[in-house]
């Protein structure tokens, strides 16, 4: 459950999405996120902690258990999806 609290505070997954696939510096990564720089600071230093995000060269990039993690994700969103439809077509007589 530390996971889901971690992913749970403003920005954590807003983060992960944004270094998907490149390297972002601080600004970068501020600018594409839109979050404070106090916000980001503290959510860097968790998801550092976590170690799904770790600084690199180029800047903040996943780690090989952040991928995994925006893998993971990924598949939740396409049957939160499916669940989604099947749960409009469920409710929708209950509707009118």
């Amino acid at each position: 459950m530390v996971l889901l609290d971690l992913l749970g505070r403003r920005g954590a997954l807003r983060i992960i999405w944004e270094l998907r696939q490149d390297a972002l510096t601080f600004r970068a990564l501020q600018d594409a996120a839109e979050l404070t720089p106090s916000t980001l600071n503290t959510r860097l230093k968790e998801l550092r902690d976590a170690r799904i995000v770790a600084l690199g060269e180029g800047g903040y990039v996943l780690t090989a258990q952040g991928h995994e993690l925006r893998q993971s994700l990924a598949d939740l969103t396409s049957w939160a999806d499916d669940w989604a439809r099947d749960w409009g077509t469920d409710q929708a007589g209950d509707l009118h």
